[in-house]
């Protein structure tokens, strides 16, 4: 019982640093998104959706996570790990396109 109990604090450990790391990439990509909107960057706007997207599908692979077996926690969490660093990067050179592009006339 109390390797379960540690088991189910490990995870929500897991969980609260990956939903952290996640809403700070989301926050970078709204601040983005509301940048492309103002400069109509249709191409930019695609790519945020779909980042949107890959948003919502690692926030359900985290609510799966809770009901994988335990066997399996280590595989599931190097393919979070995965995603979540995808993410983050492709927020980063998103990003980084709005920041050296100069404006649109």
């Amino acid at each position: 019982m109390a390797n379960t109990f540690a088991s189910t604090q490990t995870l929500k450990a897991y969980e609260d640093k990956i939903k952290a790391q996640v809403q700070e990439a989301k926050a970078k990509l709204e601040q983005v998104e509301a940048t492309a909107k103002a400069k109509r960057a249709d191409r930019e706007l695609t790519a945020i959706s779909d980042l949107n997207a890959t948003k919502q599908n690692i926030d359900r692979k985290l609510q799966d996570l809770k009901k994988t077996h335990e066997t399996y926690h280590a595989r599931a969490k190097a393919d979070i790990n995965q995603d979540v660093a995808t993410f983050k990067d492709s927020v980063n050179e998103l990003a980084g396109k709005f920041t050296s592009q100069p404006a649109r006339k």
